[in-house]
C-alpha cells in the first residue's frame, strides 16, 4: 500500500522501484557524505574525453550520460534529470547530494570505462557511445488550487499544463494520501515519461485529511449513504474534482483518465463508481481491493502484524508520513512484545485503524464495506488493471479488482496486465527482481507498448486498440503471453500430490490413512518470513521489497518447515492461472495457521547464472488461519488431532518450471513477524491474547488416499 517517493532510489537496488514511475538513480535513504571530497579545478577539456554514454553491465537499459556545459559537468541517467558533478581529480567526479562518485579508467588499448560507486556499492559499466543521450524535458506550468467538494471541504490540487500546448488535451489525474507538495515539472517528466511524450495535462491531488487537503482522513473510506445529499466518499471527491477540472482548466478536451498504484490504485478503482461522464479511462494498479481477505492487513484471517502496525503508525500519527524505526532486529522487537495484546497496549488507542483491527478481527460488515470487490459495479469507464506476480503488498487486489469488474463487462473494455514485478515494479525497468533476471525490460515494455497506447486510444482517439484483454508475463520462459481472458481457458487442472518420503507426484497416493509428516510449531521460535536481520518495513536497507523472491534456502535446517519435491523435470512444466492447495492436516492445538509455498528449485549447476545455482524461488504462496476454515465471519475452534481439509487459494502466476528444475512444496505454521503468531489455542480475539495464551503444537500433514493433500496446478499442455 505504501508509495515510495519517485526520486532518489538506489540504482543497484532494482527491487524497490518507484510506484508509478521509472526508477531513479539515487536512494531516499542515502545520506550526503559526512565529509565531502575536496573539489579541485581542472582543465574543462580534460573532461571531454569522458563525455558519452556508459551502460550498466548488470542492466544495459540503465545508461549514464556525461556531458559538460562550459566549466560545469553533468550526469544524466536513463529516465532522470541532470545532476551536477564535481571533479575530485582529473578522472574522478563526485556528487554533493549524496555519497557517490564516478571514476573513469582506460585499459591497455586506451578504451575508456567508468566505475560507479554509491555508498558501499560499486557497479561497472562499458562505454557505448561518445555522444551523451540527453533526454528532452517538456516544460509545464504549475498551478495550485484548493478545489471545493460538495460538503465544503477543499482538496489540495496541482495542475501541470504543457507550456507549449497547441491543442486541447486530455487530463491524466492521480489522487494520493502520500503528498504532492514537492512535485515539479521535472517530476512529471520523470514519473510519466511515456505519457508526457503523447501530450496530456497532469493533475495530482491530496485526498481529504492528508497533507495539504482539508477534512478528516479515513483509511479506505467506505461508500457514502446516498440518502445524504452531502454524503461523501472517495468516488464523490473524484467526481467533484473532475467536474471542476473540465470547467476550469483551459484547453482540456473534456476527457479524463485516472491512474495510481496501491492506495492510489484503490482510489482509481472506486473512481469508476457513479463516475463523472468525462472520466473515460481508469488504471487501478496494485489496488488494495480487500485488506482483510488478501491485501495489506490480513490474508485469510491471518493478521499482517509488522505491516499493519508500521504502516498504520506512519499514516495515522499525523497528516503527513511518520518514519517507523526499531532499536534492534524487528523479529526480536515483535517477539519480545509477547503477544498482539501488548502491541495494542503500546498503541494506546491513538490509531483508528489499529483500533478497528482489535474491534473487528473477523470478516464482518466493517471490512466488507471497505472491500471494493464487494461494491464495484457496471461502469462506462474503460479499465486497465495492473499487478505483479511478486507484489509484496497488493497482488490479491489486482486479481480481485479485475474479476469484480469482469462480471459486468459487456463492452469488452476491462483489461488486465500481470508481470514479473513487485509492488509498483512496472514503474521501473523490470529486467530484474532481486537475483532473478527476466531477460528484458518488462517495465519499459509495459509503459511504452501497453499503458501509453491504451490511454491514447481512450483519451485521444489515437491509433487502434490492439491490447488483448489479458497480457501476462510468463516467468521461467521469460516471454509475454496474450489471451482473451484471465485465467486462460487453455489451462487444465492437474493435482500434484504430497507423497510419503517427502516427494511430489501427479499420481494419487495409495497409502494408509495415517501416512503423514509432522512437525512441532513453537510460537517462541517462529519461522522468519525473510532472512534476518529484518529491518523496519520501509526502513533503510530493507529487503521488504524483494522478500517474495528471496532464496528459500535460508530456512534450511529448520525442523518446523516441511518440504516435498518432485524428481528432476524431464520436460518444461508451465502453469498459468490460480493455484489451489488442498491441505489435509491436524493440530494438537485448538487453532492453527497453515502456510503453503510452491517453489521452483533451480539445478545445482546453472552455468547461465551462477548466483541462481540451487536457488529456491517462491512462485506462489499464502497463509490461512485455521479458525476461519468454515466461515471468514464466524471463527470456530479446531478439534484437537482431528483431520480437516484446508482449501487455500495460493493466488496466481504464469510460470514455466524449466526442464532440469524441480517443483517443491513447503508447509509451515508461522511466518514472522509479517504475520502475527497464532496462539495455537483458540481465544475469542487474538488481538487481546496474552503471552500465556501461546502454546506449542504438533502439526501433521497427511499424504494418503483418504486424505490426499495436494496442490492443484493450472497446467498448459504443450
Amino acid at each position: 500500500m505504501k508509495r515510495t517517493p519517485f526520486f532518489l532510489i538506489l540504482v543497484i537496488s532494482l527491487s524497490a522501484f518507484t510506484i508509478g514511475s521509472a526508477p531513479s538513480l539515487f536512494t531516499t535513504g542515502a545520506r550526503a557524505q559526512a565529509s565531502k571530497p575536496a573539489e579541485i579545478k581542472i582543465d574543462a577539456k580534460v573532461f571531454d574525453e569522458f563525455v558519452g554514454q556508459y551502460s550498466l553491465d548488470s542492466n544495459p537499459d540503465i545508461v549514464f550520460s556525461f556531458f559538460r556545459e562550459g566549466e560545469k559537468y553533468y550526469l544524466q541517467v536513463t529516465n532522470q534529470g541532470r545532476i551536477e558533478i564535481f571533479p575530485q581529480s582529473e578522472s574522478k567526479f563526485f556528487l554533493k547530494i549524496l555519497d557517490a562518485d564516478a571514476t573513469f579508467t582506460r585499459d591497455a588499448s586506451g578504451k575508456v570505462s567508468m566505475l560507479w560507486r554509491q555508498d558501499a556499492n560499486q557497479l561497472t559499466t562499458k562505454r557505448i557511445s561518445n555522444q551523451p543521450a540527453i533526454s528532452p524535458s517538456t516544460p509545464f506550468d504549475r498551478r495550485e488550487e484548493m478545489i471545493r467538494m460538495r460538503d465544503g471541504v477543499r482538496l489540495h490540487t496541482l495542475i501541470f499544463a504543457p507550456k507549449d500546448q497547441t491543442e486541447s488535451l486530455p487530463i491524466i489525474f492521480s489522487r494520493t494520501p502520500y503528498g504532492i507538495g514537492q512535485t515539479s515539472s521535472d517530476t512529471i517528466n520523470r514519473r510519466y515519461k511515456e505519457l508526457v511524450a503523447d501530450g496530456y495535462i497532469f493533475v495530482l491531488q491530496d485526498i481529504r485529511g492528508r497533507f495539504g487537503s482539508e477534512g478528516e482522513f479515513m483509511m479506505n473510506r467506505p461508500m457514502r449513504d446516498k440518502k445524504d445529499p452531502k454524503g461523501i466518499d472517495e468516488s464523490t471527491d473524484t467526481y467533484d474534482t473532475i467536474d471542476w477540472l473540465v470547467k476550469n482548466v483551459a484547453r482540456n478536451n473534456g476527457r479524463v483518465g485516472i491512474l495510481g498504484v496501491s492506495y492510489d490504485g484503490w482510489l482509481s478503482a472506486v473512481a469508476t463508481i457513479d463516475a463523472h461522464p468525462a472520466l473515460r479511462a481508469s488504471s487501478p494498479q496494485a489496488p488494495m481491493t480487500d485488506t482483510w481477505l488478501g491485501d495489506d492487513f490480513f490474508h485469510n484471517g491471518a493478521f499482517r502484524q509488522s505491516y499493519g502496525y508500521e504502516y498504520v503508525k506512519s499514516m495515522e500519527t499525523s497528516k503527513e508520513d511518520t518514519d517507523v524505526t526499531f532499536d534492534k532486529d524487528a523479529y526480536d522487537w515483535y517477539l519480545e512484545k509477547g503477544s498482539l495484546g501488548k502491541i495494542t497496549e503500546l498503541t494506546a488507542g491513538k490509531f483508528p485503524s489499529w483500533n478497528a483491527f482489535v474491534a473487528h478481527p473477523a470478516y464482518d460488515d466493517y471490512w466488507k464495506a471497505r472491500g471494493s470487490g464487494n461494491y464495484l459495479k457496471p461502469t462506462h469507464v474503460a479499465t486497465l488493471v495492473v499487478g505483479g506476480w511478486w507484489d509484496q503488498e497488493d497482488f490479491y487486489g489486482a486479481l480481485a479488482a479485475y474479476a469484480a469488474l469482469e462480471k459486468f463487462d459487456k463492452s469488452n473494455h476491462n483489461f488486465v496486465v500481470l508481470g514479473p514485478w513487485n509492488h509498483g515494479g512496472w514503474g521501473g525497468f523490470g529486467r530484474n527482481l532481486g537475483d532473478v533476471n527476466f531477460g528484458s525490460s518488462t517495465g519499459l515494455y509495459y509503459r511504452s507498448q501497453i499503458q501509453a497506447p491504451w490511454f491514447a486510444y481512450y483519451l485521444k482517439d489515437k491509433g487502434k486498440l490492439t491490447q488483448p484483454e489479458a497480457a501476462t508475463f510468463q516467468s521461467g520462459a521469460n516471454q509475454w503471453v496474450n489471451s482473451d481472458r484471465w485465467p486462460p481457458k487453455e489451462a487444465t487442472a492437474r493435482n500434484l500430490y504430497l507423497r510419503s518420503g517427502k516427494t511430489l507426484s501427479f499420481d494419487k497416493p495409495a497409502g494408509n490413512d495415517q501416512e503423514s509428516e509432522s512437525y512441532i510449531s513453537d510460537p517462541a521460535n517462529p519461522v522468519p518470513y525473510r532472512k534476518r536481520p529484518i529491518q523496519p518495513t520501509y526502513g533503510r536497507g530493507s529487503t521488504w521489497y524483494t522478500w517474495l523472491v528471496q532464496d528459500q534456502r535460508f530456512l534450511a535446517g529448520r525442523n518446523d518447515v516441511v518440504t516435498w519435491q518432485t524428481n528432476v523435470l524431464d520436460q518444461d512444466l508451465t502453469i498459468s492461472g490460480n493455484v489451489i492447495a488442498h491441505l489435509f492436516a491436524s493440530t494438537s492445538g485448538t487453532d492453527s495457521d497453515w502456510v503453503v509455498k510452491l517453489i521452483d528449485v533451480y539445478p545445482d549447476s546453472n552455468p547461465e547464472d551462477q548466483k541462481m545455482a540451487g536457488y529456491q524461488l517462491m512462485i506462489v504462496d499464502e497463509i490461512f488461519r485455521g479458525r476461519y476454515r468454515q466461515s471468514f465471519d464466524k471463527p470456530a475452534a479446531i478439534v484437537p488431532n482431528q483431520v480437516n481439509e484446508y482449501v487455500i487459494d495460493l493466488r496466481a502466476n504464469n510460470h514455466t518450471f524449466k526442464k532440469g528444475h524441480r517443483v517443491m512444496v513447503q508447509v509451515q505454521s508461522t511466518w514472522f513477524p509479517l504475520y502475527d503468531r497464532n496462539p495455537q489455542k483458540f481465544v475469542e480475539n487474538i488481538f487481546k491474547a496474552q503471552p500465556s495464551d501461546y502454546q506449542i503444537a504438533t502439526q501433521r500433514v497427511y499424504e494418503s488416499a483418504r486424505y490426499p493433500s495436494r496442490v492443484t496446478l493450472p497446467v498448459i499442455q504443450k
